[in-house]
């Protein structure tokens, strides 16, 4: 098995996965750019949100490891999607754990142990970066003509801004309880 230590290329694609498309070739490459680090987001808050729903410990407990896994099933469930669309317009998307790391902009956390209410700001924080970031490739996708990932990520940013949303109301009062 050969492994490369660079950042594999997503655009242009090799020949045999070049899905023909209306869009001209920088259009796709913007939106190929813009769209692979969010995938990469999604992945990486998806598993701190589970390594946070496993170390999760309080009064809350059960409702906390239940809005946990609920959101960590909603950003597995974005992945796909998108990275399906960069096939659809001929680009490439992710490939491996490394890939992922070199393209997020969330930060990990690999602490022992995260106080609950330490963990949903950490998870709201992290949301509101993906939302923001949605936004602007939203607007790249808008300009390069690609309405349907755009269309895509409207409904992105809406589950995202509910995850912020829930995140920010789990953590009011948070923090005069144990």
């Amino acid at each position: 098995m050969t492994q490369t230590s660079t950042s594999p290329k997503s655009f242009p694609a090799p020949s045999d996965l070049k899905t023909p498309t209306d869009l001209n070739d920088e259009q796709v490459k913007k939106v190929v750019e813009a769209v692979n680090p969010l995938i990469a987001d999604a992945f990486a808050v998806y598993l701190k949100t589970k390594n946070f729903h496993w170390h999760l410990s309080g009064s809350h407990f059960r409702d906390y490891h239940l809005m946990l896994d609920e959101q960590a099933d909603q950003l597995l469930g974005s992945t796909d999607p998108l990275a399906e669309r960069i096939r659809k317009l001929g680009g490439t998307t992710l490939r491996s754990i490394s890939h992922i790391s070199q393209l997020q902009t969330v930060s990990d956390n690999n602490a022992d142990f995260v106080a609950p209410l330490d963990m949903l700001t950490e998870l709201m924080n992290d949301n509101k970066a993906l939302a923001k970031n949605q936004r602007a490739a939203h607007e790249v996708c808008d300009d390069s003509r690609d309405f349907a990932t755009a269309s895509l990520l409207e409904t992105i940013i809406d589950e995202t801004e509910r995850r912020t949303w829930f995140l920010f109301e789990a953590t009011q009062g948070l923090e005069h309880t144990k």
